[in-house]
């Protein structure tokens, strides 16, 4: 009877392992084929289990540390007891040897050169990529750096009021001018505390000559908190009197021409607000990235009307910051400032208590809270608007790495598509000798060369194109950021980041190449595995996340920018009249010449600019007062005559302001429909506005009612508004409107008019459109970010399809042309090698379009007034994808589908 068939023994599995874990790879096969025979003959004559533990044994035998350094195998003894003599005694140099890594770089430059169609789309790539991530990570530096040089930062805060109100949690930064004295005098933790006014820039007069200059009201205290530096004068004495003046470096120069400037007279003001001071201190200028700006420090008690509202605490007009003593804490200070809010502010806490409100998790209907310094840049509700979000700044480093990371899949999918015309070089060299290690350092060492050229051509073109860039984006931004010791250790890391993930893999996966498999043209990879497909996806789907959020972006500036404002912006010309002059008597003589033009419609005058007019100024005055036991907050506005006329505005109860009523410039308003909803008069008309404590009779009666209309950004908090006619306070900015046949020729004519009547000031007129237009500069700036970023992230993600359908079209030709044999048409060979891309694309749309939709919905957010998201963007956005998809790879598809079978068959 035939015995059945028994498999042969086999040694150990995890000896084998062992010693491929240990043993050179040059000496791996001949030593296992040793091992093997030596085992076959033990096993047959001692038996399997005696034979697996004697291989155990010879394998542990040659673990020692002498035997990995070894460049040639020798047993002493073969399974036929045949003697194995050793192999020649050549040392083969340390695979990073200088000598090595110089016949690396040599080889490197001229396989780049051979292949400089390669080379040159990727470093294109990368350079690209490189100066997208220059500008947007010295945007985000800028801004995280924001007032990051001040010494002992982290115990600098600013006040603001938390106020649960029912209906939204509110907080404000604007302080009433006893906050900071009261502060002081109940807390001695509090080291050091300044309010810090700053309006529109006032008039410096030296020698006779006159400049515009910011000036800010402030304390002495400032020099303590902040660490701006000194050049000349006494941080404790700078601003001791109130005559004493601290100016800036700049304003040194441009007004006296030195520095020395110390003892000398300069006159700041304008009327009877004008007065002298003498300079006590010569300060640095603020850096760009400092919340605080200024051209001189005077004390804050020189702010026309302090007198009169150094004991209200109802008029939140100013910003304050504090030192802390190094023993306390926020949290601590905080938690003692709750009876420091009850003492001063209980009618603000009477008047919550009526609406209903509820304590906050922290128990606080109103309280006094702190804000860091390192914060207080990002956040713009305290900040009145000026600010940055923070998410903004997360945005532009996530543009800038999605950039980076789809150029270095780029470069990976390219390398693994040229690795087959290179994989016979790499058998050739594998059977010479060379060593997986040297294979990775030499391939590797060609993708370091190709970052290295990508990143140098990426900070040149970042340096061509940062003068057009921050005109375009109105940014600030300097090359002589990047040798800051913080950039310097970002840059160096993206870039080693770049280079081990860009070359790396590819690099390691050719040295992985079987030799024998090479050299008989048998290579192949498999078809597109995880890794692959999972950067494709990853490209599309960054791809697609930033094409949906520069959609969204751009739909909500066109509806912002659409938005009815309640008052007729268009055919209205804004004029800043600036300091060299005064505003109303500037206006009485443009109303006398303009008065026969039958093209002027209407002229008047105001304090406050609508929009971002030319001169870049934007004030904003609130009064507080009590009204029957509620407290009032107004936007107070002063207006000129025809003001309603000018803007196309109309009124719904009252009257306008009229010249024939002499009363009308002393003490009567006009208010919108919110601001009596808000004093709860069912007819305001006649009432008498005021703060209840008053008594002195200078209330102001309410003559009219106009609808609502945005005196500020749809982005700000927007308040009632009460007008007011004044003949002391000053016009800074004067309204035409003319008419629409004559627009044309309208700003050249009120040029010449200007130039006549107030010829020492500058004429620098704007459309009140285009000013509120500029009112969401910082959107429409984000979405001409988004815009370039996912125009390029789409760019570079069509480049590394058009590389991976080469690469698997290549794999595939035979298939192809078995197929047409077959008789497949060519589209159906199209469709074929299509639907694998359609695929891939489609689920990179499923993974980024949710992302997007929440993004962007938590963005909008933001917006009192916003759109709402609509489907056909996501729609659209995945149709243009598969369509993008399916035009770059059908380059190749269409091609190889025309391609004779003879030829593609040729090679069987």
């Amino acid at each position: 009877m035939k015995k059945p068939h028994q498999n042969p023994p086999t040694p150990p599995a995890w000896a084998d392992r062992l010693l491929g874990a240990l043993c050179p790879p040059y000496l791996l096969e001949e030593l296992l084929g040793d091992l093997h025979e030596q085992f076959a003959d033990q096993a047959a004559e001692f038996g399997t289990a005696k034979a697996r533990r004697l291989y155990g044994l010879e394998v542990i035998k040659f673990c020692r540390p002498y035997f990995l350094k070894r460049q040639a195998a020798s047993l002493t003894q073969s399974a036929t007891r045949k003697p194995v003599y050793p192999a020649n005694d050549y040392s083969q140099p340390f695979f990073l040897h200088p000598d090595m890594l110089r016949n690396y770089f040599k080889i490197a430059f001229r396989s780049l050169w051979k292949s400089r169609g390669y080379a040159a789309i990727n470093v294109v790539g990368l350079s690209v990529a490189f100066c997208i991530c220059v500008f947007l990570f010295l945007t985000a530096y800028l801004q995280l750096t924001y007032d990051s040089f001040h010494q002992d930062g982290d115990r600098i805060f600013q006040t603001y009021f938390f106020s649960n109100d029912p209906e939204k949690a509110v907080r404000s930064g604007g302080m009433p001018l006893p906050f900071t004295p009261a502060l002081k005098a109940d807390y001695p933790e509090v080291e050091a505390a300044a309010r810090i006014l700053t309006g529109r820039k006032s008039l410096v007069e030296v020698n006779g000559k006159y400049f515009d200059k910011l000036v800010v009201h402030t304390d002495p205290d400032f020099l303590t908190i902040f660490s701006f530096p000194l050049l000349k004068g006494s941080r404790e004495l700078a601003l001791r009197n109130l005559s004493s003046i601290v100016i800036s470096e700049n304003m040194a120069r441009t007004v006296f021409g030195s520095t020395d400037v110390v003892g000398k007279a300069v006159r700041v003001g304008s009327g009877s607000d004008r007065k002298q001071y003498v300079v006590t201190g010569i300060l640095s200028d603020a850096p760009n990235n400092s919340s605080i700006q200024y051209d001189a420090l005077i004390r804050i008690e020189n702010t026309p009307n302090y007198q009169s509202d150094k004991d209200n605490w109802s008029a939140g007009s100013h910003p304050v910051f504090i030192k802390l003593s190094p023993r306390v804490d926020q949290a601590t200070l905080e938690s003692r400032l709750k009876p420091f809010a009850q003492k001063y502010f209980p009618g603000t806490l009477a008047e919550l208590k009526k609406k209903g409100a509820q304590p906050d998790p922290a128990g606080d209907l109103f309280a006094v809270r702190l804000q860091k310094l390192s914060n207080v840049h990002f956040d713009r509700e305290i900040d009145g608007g000026k600010g940055t979000p923070i998410a903004i700044v997360y945005i532009l480093l996530g543009i800038g790495l999605f950039i980076l990371l789809i150029a270095c899949i780029n470069f990976i999918n390219l390398s693994i598509a040229r690795s087959f015309t290179r994989a016979r070089e790499v058998g050739v060299r594998k059977s010479l000798g060379a060593l997986k290690n040297q294979l990775f350092v030499q391939i590797w060492g060609e993708s370091t060369v190709i970052c290295l050229i990508g990143f140098g051509a990426g900070v040149l073109l970042a340096y061509l194109l940062l003068p057009q860039f921050n005109a375009t984006f109105d940014a600030r931004l300097k090359l002589s950021s990047m040798l800051q010791p913080g950039f310097i250790g970002l840059i160096v890391g993206v870039f080693v980041l770049v280079t081990l993930i860009a070359g790396g893999y590819p690099a390691w996966q050719m040295a992985k190449f079987n030799t024998v498999e090479v050299l008989k043209g048998k290579l192949s990879l498999k078809r597109p595995g995880v890794l692959r497909n999972s950067l494709i996806v990853t490209q599309f789907s960054m791809a697609c996340l930033l094409a949906c959020c520069t959609i969204i972006a751009a739909q909500q500036v066109d509806f912002l920018r659409s938005r009815p404002l309640g008052f007729d912006k268009e055919q209205v010309i804004s004029i800043p009249v600036g300091n060299q002059v005064d505003g109303r008597q500037v206006l009485g003589r443009l109303r006398s010449q303009l008065a026969t033009d039958p093209s002027v419609v209407a002229v008047t005058g105001t304090s406050v600019n609508i929009g971002r007019g030319q001169d870049r100024v934007s004030s904003r005055s609130v009064l507080g007062f009590t009204y029957k036991g509620k407290n009032i907050a107004t936007d107070w506005l002063l207006v000129d005559y025809d003001y309603l006329k000018t803007l196309g505005m109309n009124v719904v109860a009252g009257r306008d302001f009229d010249r024939a009523y002499s009363m009308d410039s002393v003490n009567r308003v006009i208010v919108t429909e919110s601001m009596a909803k808000m004093l709860g008069e069912t007819n305001p008309v006649g009432q008498l506005l005021g703060d209840d404590t008053d008594s002195s009779g200078t209330k102001s009666q309410i003559i009219g009612v106009v609808p609502d209309f945005y005196l500020y950004s749809l982005a700000d908090k927007s308040r009632p508004i009460t007008m007011h006619i004044s003949h002391s306070e000053p016009i800074h900015y004067i309204f035409v409107r003319v008419a629409p046949q004559t627009l044309a020729g309208s700003m050249e004519k009120l040029k010449a008019v200007w130039q006549q009547i107030a010829p020492q000031s500058e004429f620098i007129a704007s459309f009140l459109d285009e000013n509120v237009d500029a009112w969401y500069q910082n959107e429409e700036r984000m979405a001409q970010i988004c815009s370039l970023a996912s125009g390029i992230a789409v760019l570079l993600s069509c480049l590394g399809l058009f590389a991976v359908a080469l690469m698997m079209i290549k794999q595939r030709t035979k298939e192809i042309g078995i197929r047409k044999v077959m008789g497949a048409s060519i589209g159906n060979i199209i469709l074929v090698l299509s639907r694998d891309f359609v695929k891939l694309v489609v689920l990179a749309l499923l993974i980024a379009l949710p992302i997007a939709w929440f993004l962007m919905n938590t963005w909008l957010d933001n917006y009192l007034q916003r759109i709402e998201i609509s489907l056909w963007v996501f729609l659209g956005v995945g149709l243009a994808a598969i369509l993008i998809a399916l035009a770059t790879v059908s380059i190749h598809t269409i091609k190889a589908a025309l391609v004779n079978p003879v030829t593609s068959l040729r090679s069987e």
